[in-house]
């Protein structure tokens, strides 16, 4: 299998496109994959090795991607954290992910409470020594720890190999028609699966470029987009609703974008329909969880679209309600939609739950319809 959102997979010929920016740097494909070098040969001499966990706390900026790619350069995993985690937030990750190695962006921290060796993100390394093997990641080597949000217990990693990396990648690029033309403007947060996934490696997997914005307020947002000339973004509805407030004079050229996604939460038909009339692009609404790696639904760009709903199955995926009993229900069958009720999901992107033994994988429950019964994900541990 073709990992192609790996920087060192690329083909010759695309090493020179943009591939990455932030409001400090601005990367081509070929320096992508220079500074991770770079960086991964840095965290080597710290001890990282194949099988090891790393994790990055930083917020939405070029090296926080940098750090995912060295360690999957070395055959790691890595581990993203909430920037605004409180220390024993942190603390409680580390541990229970088992990482050997923090980036971060927190010179002030007391960073001997983590106990493990940190590395600040403003002392990456950038220019490689070339001491590094040839690289060697295999689809079924762990790509991601990604910690759910604890709505039912204490946090919970779900395992994410790089073939459900692939898997997901290819299925959205394949939903939304991505090409090297595209160019995705990001402004959710990035130790987010959804960001990792849907706004930056589903992209670099078509040769796509990702700009990413420290922050968001409506009209510099706007403004991104005319400048960039972006063809894609993903927001929650507080920012559209945001963008749907702003005066006429604040407007901006948006021209240039295919579509938008909304996702995370409720949204009204009348904001999207506003929305959608003053911006001149579709929003298509969609549903995912952690466990099936990002996505599950989306409403199509094309063809018939059902505001309200969030659309069919993505390409590779099965979507089904679930009855009391556990029993997988027959299309059309009268169902109740909660938060115990059971959508099931299963796909080559389903990933597994990390068990509570950082030193090993044995025993993780797959996210089948067995292990989502009770709610998502809410095996006995």
């Amino acid at each position: 299998m073709r990992i192609g959102y790996l920087p060192w997979n690329q083909p010759a010929a695309a090493v020179d496109p943009a591939c990455m920016r932030d409001d400090r740097v601005e990367l081509t494909y070929g320096e992508v994959a220079t500074r991770v070098d770079a960086v991964a040969e840095q965290f080597g001499a710290l001890g990282v090795g194949r099988g090891d966990v790393v994790a990055v706390m930083l917020p939405d900026r070029v090296e926080l991607l940098l750090g995912l790619m060295a360690a999957w350069r070395l055959g790691a995993a890595a581990t993203p954290i909430n920037p605004v985690f409180t220390a024993n937030e942190a603390g409680y990750q580390l541990q229970d992910s088992g990482a050997v190695l923090l980036l971060t962006s927190k010179p002030d921290t007391d960073h001997d409470d983590y106990g493990v060796p940190v590395v600040l993100a403003d002392d990456l390394s950038t220019r490689p020594a070339g001491t590094l093997p040839a690289p060697a990641v295999a689809a079924d080597d762990l790509a991601l720890l990604i910690y759910t949000s604890g709505s039912t217990g204490r946090p919970k990693g779900v395992m994410l190999d790089h073939a459900n990396l692939v898997a997901m990648g290819s299925s959205i690029g394949e939903w939304f028609q991505l090409g090297p033309n595209d160019h995705r403007l990001l402004v959710l947060p990035l130790f987010h699966v959804n960001a990792i996934l849907g706004s930056c490696l589903a992209p670099m997997m078509v040769g796509a470029q990702v700009t990413i914005l420290a922050r968001f307020a409506p009209a510099s947002f706007l403004g991104a987009v005319e400048r960039h000339r972006a063809t894609y973004f993903s927001a929650v509805p507080t920012i559209y609703a945001r963008l749907a407030e702003l005066p006429e004079q604040e407007l901006r050229d948006t021209s240039s974008v295919r579509f938008a996604v909304c996702g995370a939460a409720p949204v009204s038909k009348e904001l999207l329909q506003r929305s959608e009339s003053r911006f001149g692009f579709p929003i298509v609404e969609g549903y995912g969880l952690t466990e099936d790696t990002c996505a599950s639904t989306r409403n199509p760009i094309d063809g018939v679209r059902k505001v309200g709903t969030v659309g069919p199955a993505l390409p590779g995926q099965r979507v089904t309600t679930m009855g009391p009993d556990g029993s997988l229900l027959p299309v059309g069958a009268p169902a109740r939609w909660s938060s115990r009720a059971a959508t099931s999901c299963a796909a080559t992107s389903t990933g597994r739950r990390r068990p509570r033994r950082p030193s090993s994988t044995a025993g993780c429950t797959p996210a089948t319809s067995a292990s989502v019964r009770r709610g998502f994900q809410n095996a006995r541990q």
